[in-house]
């Protein structure tokens, strides 16, 4: 598969722009990035609808965004995705043989939530939603990493976006997939179909193999090896000038997007929007929002660089919760759900091609699997922490208007958190050794593809 899609001929005659979206590593990315988003659907968006029509109290549906913080508690044991190998690791490769593995705890965990009845009692749906979590938590540290590693220094930005693109689809969806299915055959058999979006990337792991830039550790010995091994990732970030800065941005810089986002079906519902008006407005036109704003994203990153587009997508994702605002004034309004749906689509977009792209760059490769963790898992904390305890109650306290326009006033300390950053040189001088091509690197990338390629 690597061959076929190294540039022989065909590529060679692609516009410029197009070409580095059909190399191997991009195109891994985007399977890689359906089976990432699918778990976040189950767990998001589609049980707030499912627990909302079954009359669940807001309260109780806004708390459940607390299974989303097992996503950020798992840089805890992604140190063992690092540094434990798994049978047939030698056949395999490490990272193939954890994606098997973290695939098939997923499938196991939403068909444990197809079957559970919210009715039958909210405790036993609580915990099998953390177990999705954990599951796609774990599914995420390997695809992080094994995504990174794939992609070279400056394939990050076009490797972000592709994974963007799929991570869109997996979740949109699977959101899709289950309230169609759950219409006609109800919602057991809907999360049962969507445990399907799992085999993307455990088929990539298998198609692609081990990556080339997996740097893997020697295995551990005994307890101070263990040690080590979880201590290490932590204390390469944090000796880095400006560590603290850069960790505070990581985690105030999506406050004001998690807290709004999470919330957005519950406005809809209390607005009278039917499911058919959902599916078509937030999945559908959502969806090519999205794709359009990954495209923005690309294009931003390539023109602007990364500080001046990371900047321009914080300024994005914070005024596009003032378009849920004028929504929830306007009450029940197509064309009012589909601008503010097609705004912070477009923002999210561009977001996750920049933001993540710069995410990436933070990585040291001894330990991919372990930083990116702590940094994806850093990312949202803050705002699911609040979702999940307030959200429900500052909704019925200040009414939807006052609560995305605070969405909005909380975004901006992340905004001028990083323009400090660049104007201090922090942005630059943060880079770990997955953002740095190595001088072997650029030979094979030529020896690839001869004509000039641009992130």
């Amino acid at each position: 598969m690597t061959q076929l899609l190294r540039p022989a001929g065909w590529r060679a005659h692609l516009p410029e722009g197009v070409r580095p979206y059909t190399e191997a590593a991009p195109l891994a990315a985007f399977f890689l990035g359906i089976s990432s988003g699918f778990p976040y659907a189950m767990i998001g968006a589609t049980l707030t609808t499912r627990l909302a029509q079954d009359g669940i109290d807001k309260k109780a549906v806004t708390a459940f965004s607390l299974a989303f913080l097992v996503y950020n508690f798992k840089w805890l044991w992604a140190w063992l995705v690092d540094g434990v190998p798994l049978p047939f690791s030698k056949q395999l490769g490490r990272r193939v043989t954890w994606l098997i593995l973290a695939g098939l705890l997923v499938i196991a965990a939403v068909l444990n939530l197809a079957i559970v009845d919210p009715h039958d009692g909210l405790v036993r749906t609580a915990v099998a939603a953390v177990l999705v979590g954990v599951a796609g938590a774990t599914f995420d540290i390997v695809i992080d990493a094994y995504r990174i590693e794939l992609l070279r220094p400056e394939q990050l930005g076009v490797g972000s976006g592709m994974s963007q693109y799929g991570w869109r689809i997996g979740s949109a969806g699977a959101g899709a997939i289950a309230l169609v299915i759950a219409a006609t055959g109800g919602w057991h058999l809907a999360y049962a179909v969507c445990a399907a979006l799992a085999l993307p990337a455990m088929l990539t792991g298998l198609v692609m193999g081990e990556p080339e830039r997996h740097h893997a550790p020697s295995r551990a010995r005994g307890v101070s090896e263990v040690i080590a091994s979880i201590i290490g990732p932590l204390s390469d970030f944090f000796a880095r000038q400006g560590a603290w800065l850069v960790l505070l941005f990581i985690l105030v810089h999506k406050i004001g997007d998690t807290l709004a986002n999470l919330t957005f079906r519950l406005l809809f519902n209390d607005l009278g929007f039917s499911n058919g008006e959902i599916a078509f407005y937030d999945v559908g036109l959502g969806f090519w929002a999205y794709l359009i704003g990954i495209f923005l994203g690309g294009i931003a990153y390539t023109r602007m660089g990364l500080k001046r587009s990371v900047m321009l997508s914080l300024w994005l994702m914070a005024v596009s919760n003032l378009s849920f605002a004028l929504l929830a004034a306007a009450g029940h309004s197509n064309w009012g759900m589909a601008g503010a749906i097609g705004f912070e689509n477009i923002a999210s977009g561009v977001g996750g091609v920049t933001v993540v792209a710069y995410f990436s760059a933070l990585c040291d490769l001894r330990f991919t699997a372990a930083q990116y963790a702590l940094i994806s898992a850093a990312a949202s904390i803050v705002g699911r922490f609040i979702t999940g305890t307030s959200a429900g109650a500052l909704i019925e306290a200040m009414g939807y208007v006052n609560f995305y326009l605070l969405t909005t006033v909380v975004a901006l300390p992340g905004i001028l958190i990083f323009w400090y950053m660049c104007r201090t040189g922090l942005v630059d001088r943060s880079i770990g050794s997955a953002g740095i091509e190595e001088p072997e690197e650029v030979e094979m990338a030529a020896e690839a593809d001869p004509a000039p390629v641009h992130s």
